[in-house]
């Protein structure tokens, strides 16, 4: 069977999609920290659709695009029944000065030992410039009231991440 996680290039960066998840998968149960270093469950949302987005770092050029994005079109999403979750390594610290500087509307949870990502499927080996990390695979999950996970968006356009999910 071959591999449907085909390699690319984003931004120079070589990614291979991780995340075993698909429509139809219940998405993994989380518990974290948000950014106001208050304790965070999915199951809390249960009955809600949530956009659970994985980003690799706050304040950095795709990332505050990804970010205001749904920030700008926050209402529409709302409007839609959404919930907007972001994770990524920083720390809640480094989270509510992300926030407060672009003014945005949504919890960020606090994944610093990357467990959140890793249970997405989401934390894996990159390539950049010939070096190698671990790190965070933008991905986006849309999951519905049920639990369920409805869409994954593993190309993710920074520049209009909101729209990728409204227009679905």
């Amino acid at each position: 069977m071959a591999d449907i996680r085909a390699s690319r290039s984003v931004n120079g960066i070589q990614i291979t999609p991780m995340t075993t998840l698909k429509k139809g998968s219940a998405a993994p149960a989380i518990e974290g920290i948000d950014h106001n270093d208050q304790p965070f469950s999915l199951k809390a949302l249960k009955g809600q659709k949530v956009v659970l987005y994985f980003y690799p770092k706050d304040d950095t050029p795709g990332c505050t695009k990804e970010a205001c994005s749904l920030r700008d079109h926050h209402d529409a999403l709302i409007a839609q029944g959404y919930t907007v979750v972001g994770v990524s390594p920083d720390s809640a610290a480094k989270h509510r000065k992300f926030i407060a500087k672009y003014h945005l509307p949504f919890t960020l949870l606090a994944d610093t030992d990357h467990a959140i990502a890793e249970a997405y499927g989401v934390w894996g080996r990159k390539k950049f410039m010939g070096r190698e990390y671990d790190g965070v695979f933008r991905t986006t999950f849309l999951i519905n009231e049920k639990g369920k996970i409805e869409r994954v968006i593993d190309q993710v356009n920074t520049d209009q991440a909101a729209e990728q999910i409204l227009e679905g």
